[in-house]
């Protein structure tokens, strides 16, 4: 079993996912411990799927390619990968490659030694590390979307949608199966999951650039975004995040054994 796991979810990502691999192999390879890299093919309609298939011939095993059914969408993405992830720490970030791998014993580092269960890097935390900025319409469009998911879901963190986000694999296994949302605004529904649970989350401040080519509609895929988040509430009214009868009996027992 590798000690990390590091999930990419890809749409038509062409261009862009060979120096994205090409990058997350000169970090690992410098690394001590096992690791592997999964790909999830979003039902893209370019060559992302053929490019990660020639390195996967030269990833001595260390890398495989996940096919979705068709495009599903982020939040569909991430989760099939996460659930696929056989490390004791699971990372999933984006393509893009927007927060560098430099950041990576960030987000591992807390969960290692037993101090956190879930650790996401935030953009919001330390601006000075941002490097390249998202346009200022942009950055304000995301300031007033993280109050309102604030209000609606009462997650009490600067930056829920920042993708770079590390689980210890007992958490992956026990929030990534009671996730509804497929589409971006998934981050925040994980987020609430394992909080809800009971995990130990902690937001860590990351190095981040924006890189152009992005997915995102920088107007109509915030507004998408908060409709998904209204649905976090009535989904926990209704039961659809009931966690395992012995999930606390779990959590002991895990850290128990990390001690």
């Amino acid at each position: 079993m590798p000690f990390l796991s590091i999930v990419i979810p890809a749409y038509n990502e062409e261009q862009r996912i060979g120096r994205t691999l090409e990058g997350t192999f000169e970090y690992l390879n410098a690394q001590s411990y096992d690791s592997e890299v999964l790909v999830v093919n979003d039902g893209s309609r370019d060559r992302t799927a053929e490019t990660v298939l020639e390195f996967v011939q030269r990833s001595s095993g260390r890398l495989r390619l996940i096919e979705n059914p068709g495009n599903r969408g982020k939040g569909f993405a991430v989760r099939n990968g996460m659930l696929q992830a056989t490390g004791d720490i699971a990372l999933f970030y984006d393509a893009d490659l927007a927060t560098p791998t430099s950041e990576i014993v960030k987000v591992i580092t807390p969960i290692a030694d037993n101090r956190y269960d879930v650790v996401f890097g935030s953009r919001a935390l330390d601006r000075s590390l941002i490097g390249t900025h998202q346009s200022a319409m942009r950055e304000t469009i995301g300031k007033a979307g993280n109050l309102i998911q604030f209000i609606l879901t009462g997650l009490n963190f600067k930056d829920t949608q920042c993708g770079f986000k590390a689980f210890r694999r007992e958490a992956a296994q026990a929030v990534f199966p009671l996730q509804q949302i497929d589409g971006f605004g998934f981050d925040p529904e994980i987020l609430f999951i394992a909080q809800k649970q009971g995990w130990r989350l902690l937001e860590t401040p990351v190095r981040w650039n924006h890189v152009e080519g992005s997915k995102v509609n920088p107007i109509g895929s915030p507004i998408k975004v908060l409709m998904e988040v209204s649905t976090i509430r009535w989904n926990d009214l209704t039961g659809k995040y009931d966690q395992a009868a012995n999930l606390s009996n779990l959590k002991s027992e895990i850290a128990e054994t990390k001690r």
